[in-house]
């Protein structure tokens, strides 16, 4: 039986939270009544649950203006998506045409046409995130659930600006209450860089600060994410002492790895002490409002006419395409060590409903199976980890080797991972510069974190983006965006000049 779970299914909730519309100009979006709602400390437990809405995984929300969002960890331009599937890990998928074709290239430019489903859109988030904030701290709760309530909130403001920073750079945001619904809204001149991360760091280092490692409830947010996502952030603007310093602070909570590197991603085994937190999946979830949070991937990842393990018979026989619309590269294949633990989850064969067998000779790529379908239901039961312990390790040696170099501490935390995946410690050579140990750092983060969500983001922070993506095939586009995306057109347009473009577009 699962866990007790945040499935998130919040009640609609109205509140004055100064917002824009499609010209991007302040709106209010109704009145929170001081004398009714919130009030009690149950009542703000509710009102702060609204934080978590862009981090579950369901095809997506509407905002209280109407704009259809997509989640982080949803589908369609989740971090998976984006930051896996435009990358060289990934094949290129022409058959479905429109973002699938362009994303899976590493096409950027027709982002720029995007409507406000784009995550730029989440900028209004954050100026509901700063009510709420605001709310709180001038509510007469408990200073214990007020604590716990504002990091909870906190660590969603902050690490909604971290993903914001890492696809568009530095973007306007309110943080101020006092703006709100004036018309400091209309100004969308992007902030500075420093002052904007050292936002983000603030929040976070605060919800750090103020939240257990375990909650009461499964699925909260919690210390060792707030500080994991702190130390990416500081990883991203190569502020290394930093990372290295929350990253240690990490290693006292008392996380360790998994004896299994399969088992992390099964539903039976999802709980455990390596994962950190993760997107906590129902079972019987479809992805909609009434059942949210559910795991897709089986159908993307899977070719239609796939007939192996409990497939068969069950509510699908394979997956949505053929043959597949995110297979793995035979590089990236090929690029592990065949010992390799980790490499058991690529499937280099598999059965067909017509009876044949595919194998390397008619398979575009190895089939992602990351998250076995080891139940009967249509969607997939197992969580969605964000964050781990062996991420960590790994974060915690590129933190050391960006200050000293490879030392031999560094370089242990990364054998712990590779002794775990059934592979001996370093060579001499991988180990030999600082240069030499930040390539098999990448290579390392590659073979343990694929289809998790992060590699985009690995190859812009090791400068690696335009470099590795051109070996593999992929034109991004264009050269010398250096992955970041667009800013979508509309935004430019309602801005009159004060919003710059990304660089290279």
């Amino acid at each position: 039986m699962k866990h007790i779970k945040i499935f998130l299914a919040v009640a609609a909730i109205c509140f004055t939270a100064g917002s824009c519309k499609d010209d991007l100009e302040a709106t209010s979006y109704g009145q929170l009544s001081p004398i009714n709602f919130p009030k009690t400390e149950s009542d703000y437990e509710l009102y702060a649950l609204e934080a978590y809405k862009p981090f579950g995984s369901k095809w997506g929300y509407a905002d209280p203006s109407g704009a259809y969002q997509f989640l982080f960890h949803g589908v369609d331009y989740s971090n998976i998506l984006l930051n896996d599937g435009t990358s060289d890990m990934i094949a290129h998928f022409p058959e479905w045409g429109g973002n699938w074709d362009l994303l899976t290239k590493a096409d950027f430019v027709f982002l720029k046409n995007q409507d406000r489903s784009a995550h730029f859109e989440k900028v209004r988030f954050v100026t509901r995130l700063t009510k709420m904030i605001d709310d709180l701290e001038k509510s007469s709760i408990s200073e214990a659930k007020k604590k716990q309530l504002l990091g909870e909130v906190r660590m969603s403001r902050g690490w909604l600006m971290y993903n914001l920073l890492t696809l568009y750079g530095p973007v306007p945001v309110i943080l101020d209450p006092s703006k709100i619904g004036t018309q400091e809204e209309d100004n969308l001149t992007r902030p500075d860089r420093t002052v904007y991360v050292n936002s983000i760091t603030q929040d976070l280092r605060y919800a750090a600060d103020n939240l257990v490692k375990t909650p009461s409830e499964y699925g909260r947010f919690n210390k060792g994410l707030a500080l994991a996502v702190l130390m990416r952030t500081y990883l991203f603007e190569k502020d290394y002492a930093k990372a290295e310093q929350a990253g240690r602070e990490i290693l006292t909570l008392g996380y360790s790895l998994n004896q299994s590197y399969r088992d992390l991603f099964r539903e039976p085994t999802e709980v455990n002490n390596e994962t950190i937190w993760a997107v906590s999946v129902d079972p019987t979830g479809d992805g909609t409002e009434p059942k949210p949070n559910f795991n897709a991937w089986g159908f993307y990842t899977f070719p239609s006419d796939y007939a192996a393990g409990t497939l068969t018979g069950s509510a699908r026989a394979g997956g949505w395409a053929w043959p597949g619309a995110l297979l793995a590269t035979w590089e990236f294949y090929d690029s592990f060590d065949p010992a390799d633990k980790r490499r058991e989850l690529l499937l280099d064969t598999y059965p067909a409903t017509w009876g044949g067998t595919y194998t390397r000779a008619n398979m575009r790529g190895p089939v992602i199976n990351k998250y076995p379908d080891d139940a009967p239901q249509a969607f997939q039961g197992n969580d969605l980890p964000q964050v781990r312990y062996a991420d960590v390790l790994l974060m915690l040696a590129e933190a050391i080797n960006g200050q000293s170099g490879p030392t031999s501490e560094a370089s242990g935390f990364v054998n712990q991972v590779r002794n775990r995946a059934g592979l001996e410690d370093l060579t001499a050579a991988e180990t030999a510069s600082k240069e030499a140990f930040s390539a098999a750092l990448l290579r390392e983060r590659a073979w343990e974190l694929y289809f998790e969500g992060f590699r985009r983001v690995d190859l812009m922070r090791f400068g690696k983006w335009d470099e590795y993506l051109q070996a593999a095939g992929k034109t991004p586009n264009p050269i010398g965006a250096n992955g970041y995306l667009p800013i979508p057109q509309y935004a430019l347009n309602a801005s009159k000049g004060s919003l710059s473009q990304t660089q290279g577009y």
